[in-house]
């Protein structure tokens, strides 16, 4: 493992210390609206730090496996389940390390998943041999625009390092292969903890896998 993917697993684990959650207990809002859409199955949630998203989907009926890098997230975010009185599978370390069967989820969601540059591509590509034909994404996370906002407001968050963020190129490059229902770049208010408020550039993106 680099000394830089080190440094990402100590700020992480420094961030989900807290005793407040970093971005709040409730599910991101697009993820929300998205998921209640589609039909309920089994679910991966890469990078789900605290577990507001897989504690959501969880939920709903969904069949949760959460996974990152944090030992602290995982912490959090089992207590997340039981304050909801439910639960989830949650698996601590690099997604591109774990190992899953392929084709074994019918969704995917990747929520400000804003993985090491070098990965991002090769993590992409992982994850659709995961999905089930058929199956969907579900991707909000910010796009190259918004270091604009993160320099006018430190508190919208976010990665400082443009490699880290998305383009709508990116995304049709990463996900060949699917029907693109959504793709958008967009402006968005997000008020989600203390970790995410105020206004940002986002990248939207619901596929289905063909």
């Amino acid at each position: 493992m680099k000394k830089s993917d080190l440094k990402y697993i100590d700020f992480w684990n420094e961030r989900y210390q807290d005793l407040n959650f970093a971005y709040g207990k409730e599910p991101n809002l697009f993820f929300k609206k998205e998921l209640q859409k589609l039909k309920i199955g089994s679910i991966l949630l890469p990078a789900d730090g605290e577990g507001r998203n897989g504690v959501y989907a969880s939920k709903l009926g969904w069949d949760v496996t959460a996974t990152d890098l944090s030992i602290e997230g995982k912490s959090k975010a089992l207590k997340l389940a039981n304050e909801f009185d439910t639960n989830l599978k949650y698996v601590v370390g690099d997604i591109q390390d774990l190992e899953f069967p392929k084709e074994s989820f019918d969704a995917i969601g990747l929520i400000y998943a804003h993985f090491t540059a070098w990965k991002i591509s090769a993590i992409h590509q992982k994850l659709v041999t995961l999905l089930k034909s058929g199956g969907y994404i579900i991707f909000e996370a910010f796009s190259e625009n918004h270091l604009k906002y993160q320099a006018d407001n430190p508190k919208i968050g976010g990665p400082k390092d443009i490699n880290m963020l998305f383009s709508l190129e990116q995304i049709q490059q990463d996900f060949t292969g699917f029907e693109i229902q959504t793709l958008e770049e967009k402006d968005v208010f997000l008020n989600e903890g203390n970790s995410h408020n105020g206004k940002g550039s986002v990248i939207r993106f619901i596929g289905k896998k063909l």
